[in-house]
């Protein structure tokens, strides 16, 4: 069976995940009653430096903070390229909006309902001196994977005018970024959204010249905060012609560029291996200015395909629990792009080649089981026929852990998707 219904796949699935009878968890706090679960054996969890997995539990500030930016990134699903309910002033909307009184809504944005366009919001923080600039990821599975294959292009970072005079401006132009590539669409969505995310943070920092940006997006927004990123530090600064403070977090974010590209945004990001930000164990990681989170089993972040000129970069903190919200204990750092400790320990063309020159499996911690392989025949099948759903249920099933970032993302509904939390999987759409 090749072209399912949408109706028929949800009935198909809601009777897959939830027997008779089964009753939903509602959502808790994610770190009330912490002290129940119990965390996985990583007592044989090394990495290449020797470190062992305590080593790379984040701190509880981190953890606290990546929660609420999971809830903060959930609301762009409200923001719509064609209907939608919105996001209206001061900060209304049907999902989690009314958990962030003190947030005021500048702008929304939609560039268009093309894969190549972007949808979002930008807010301000008064109480605590922030703007938030966040990115929706994209609609439609089958859509998203054709996307995914697309041929890279030349890397091309944003150059300020020659005559940029005002104080928000930098005047020194991006370094170049050598044979870099990145992806056709991720760039272009970026390029089209660009105009509208720079007027605005211009204006709101000369309004505010002390105030810090932060830089969200879920699956393919996520790529799209990365080339923000990279922009901003080149062309905004603060009244005092500094650097603004900028933090960039991601939730399965896909990979975006080649290996060049990817060393070009650690080395902007002081994401090295030998970075003071890249310390493993610390309360100041919470001063990390990359954090790119992502999840067992959740395929995206190993998109595209490394045989097709693509590799994940630093920053890296993975999510080794299918719990929501995951325990603190479950949440980890990784060291440099490609940790088989971590999320790239489910692709079996990284974990092979690093093997060659790692310790043996025994000693190391598997992250899951490979979910590439299996995937590869389901994803030649979506490009064959991209507007088809795929007939296999794996595919579907990785799909889901794409969704699940501290709580399930995606459904723009009060207080989130009512089956978010707790160990109770359902509540699921076909989007990304």
């Amino acid at each position: 069976m090749r072209f399912l219904s949408t109706p028929l796949v949800f009935l198909l699935c809601r009777l897959l995940h939830h027997p008779a009878g089964a009753s939903p968890t509602p959502p808790r706090s994610p770190l009330k009653d912490q002290a129940v679960f119990t965390p996985a054996d990583h007592q044989d969890a090394y990495d290449e430096n020797g470190h062992n997995s305590s080593a790379r539990q984040v701190s509880l500030a981190l953890y606290t903070e990546l929660e609420e930016l999971a809830r903060l990134v959930d609301i762009t699903y409200c923001v719509s390229d064609t209907t939608g309910p919105g996001i209206s002033e001061p900060f209304t909307c049907p999902s989690r909006c009314a958990e962030f009184p003190s947030l005021r809504l500048v702008t929304t944005f939609s560039t268009g309902a093309l894969l190549s366009d972007s949808c979002g919001y930008i807010a301000v923080d008064h109480d605590r001196a922030r703007l938030i600039v966040a990115f929706r990821g994209s609609y439609s599975l089958s859509n998203a994977i054709v996307d995914l294959s697309t041929i890279p292009q030349k890397y091309e970072p944003y150059q300020p005018p020659d005559d940029a005079g005002s104080s928000n401006v930098r005047t020194t132009r991006a370094s170049d970024c050598k044979n870099c590539t990145v992806h056709t669409g991720f760039q272009k969505s970026w390029q089209n959204t660009r105009p509208y995310i720079l007027d605005n943070l211009n204006t709101q920092l000369s309004l505010h010249p002390t105030y810090s940006v932060t830089l969200l997006g879920h699956s393919l927004g996520g790529a799209v905060a990365a080339l923000a990123g990279l922009d901003l530090f080149s062309s905004l600064a603060n009244a005092t012609a500094n650097a603004v403070d900028l933090t960039v977090t991601t939730f399965g974010e896909p990979r975006i560029g080649n290996a060049e590209f990817s060393h070009y945004l650690d080395d902007r990001f002081s994401l090295l291996p030998d970075s003071p930000s890249t310390t493993l164990t610390s309360s100041g990681d919470i001063r990390q200015k990359y954090r790119r989170i992502t999840r067992l089993n959740d395929p995206v972040p190993l998109l595209p395909l490394t045989e097709w000129g693509y590799t994940g970069h630093g920053g890296e903190i993975f999510i080794s629990s299918s719990l929501l919200p995951p325990p603190i204990a479950e949440v980890l750092h990784c060291v440099g792009d490609n940790d088989i400790n971590c999320i790239a320990g489910q692709d079996s063309s990284i974990a092979a080649s690093n093997e060659v020159r790692k310790r043996s499996a025994t000693t190391r911690r598997s992250s899951g089981e490979d979910i590439i392989t299996p995937m590869k025949r389901e994803i030649e099948d979506v490009l064959a026929e991209p507007w088809g759903i795929p007939s296999r249920y794996k595919l579907w099933e990785l799909f889901f852990a794409h969704r699940d970032y501290f709580w399930r993302l995606g459904l723009c509904m009060p207080g989130g998707d009512p089956f978010g939390g707790g160990k109770w999987r359902g509540g699921w759409k076909l989007d990304l």
